[in-house]
């Protein structure tokens, strides 16, 4: 298969990049801040675009916005024909903050910058007149960069901490697994529209950081507090202290297995790999 990557260097577009190779696709990387003609192309895996971990200042969401609304746009119109299948990245985001409410595929779009930018951009994809694939993703976690990667210094000193009151659900998916989804996405004519892109058993932010303390060996410190928070990352705080439960049903309906569905045993395979 012809599979155009965009986002291949990136800590997921690298390792997927590498694992389609190895199983004799053929993969065709594609950047959009300097396009090159396009190869008629089988499937197209859209990952590439500006983080969203950066103040929102009105320049940081025109940069967000630009590269994941109007970049697929132009990903899509440069296709030269279009593919069998599109799969593009979205985010948990769609869904806003929603505390205990369990979330699946069919719940309702959230509210804030975040939310409305996830239905734009599904909407976009649904440009590429191929079976459209929303990749929902939570926290990815995984060896050597990442979300996970950023924390580990902070804890490995025993100064990691809840993030407000810790309350809130933390939607999370083992890079593997995540793979693994993509596979099965491109291979399963079944998998349509929205896939949420995350564990099975979501936890709490509390959660979260007590494992990973406790997989440190390392004590929790003092939480942050969401003032402070805000401090330092303005509106962009919103995305850490949202709650969203969200459940990959879309995915266990069709069949797919996780291998890392618990996120004691995640972290502990992780951070082997890390040494």
């Amino acid at each position: 298969m012809i599979i155009t990557l965009t986002g291949a260097t990136g800590f997921i577009g690298s390792a997927l990049a590498a694992r389609l190779s190895a199983a004799g696709h053929k993969v065709q990387a594609y950047t959009l801040r300097s396009p090159q003609p396009l190869e008629p192309t089988d499937a197209v895996i859209h990952l590439a675009g500006e983080p969203v971990a950066q103040r929102w200042t009105p320049a940081a969401r025109r940069r967000i916005r630009e590269s994941r609304v109007e970049g697929t746009r132009r990903l899509i119109a440069a296709l030269p024909a279009p593919p069998r299948v599109f799969i593009c990245a979205s985010a948990v985001g769609f869904y806003g903050s929603r505390g205990d409410e369990i979330l699946t595929e069919t719940s309702a779009r959230g509210t804030g910058f975040l939310a409305d930018l996830c239905v734009e951009w599904e909407r976009a994809a649904q440009d590429a007149q191929a079976r459209v694939v929303n990749l929902r993703t939570g926290v990815v976690l995984g060896s050597k960069g990442g979300a996970l990667q950023r924390m580990l210094p902070v804890f490995r000193l025993g100064a990691g901490g809840r993030l407000g009151d810790g309350r809130q659900w933390m939607p999370w998916i083992h890079r593997e697994d995540l793979l693994d989804l993509i596979d099965f996405a491109l291979a399963n004519a079944a998998i349509n529209g929205p896939l949420n892109a995350v564990a099975p058993n979501p936890v709490t932010n509390q959660e979260f950081t007590a494992a990973l303390a406790r997989a440190l060996h390392r004590p929790v410190f003092l939480p942050v507090p969401a003032f402070a928070l805000k401090a330092i990352f303005g509106e962009m705080s919103s995305v850490l202290l949202a709650s969203q439960r969200v459940i990959p049903k879309a995915a266990q309906d069709a069949g797919f297995a996780f291998h890392h569905p618990e996120l004691g045993p995640a972290l502990q395979e992780i951070l082997r790999s890390n040494r």
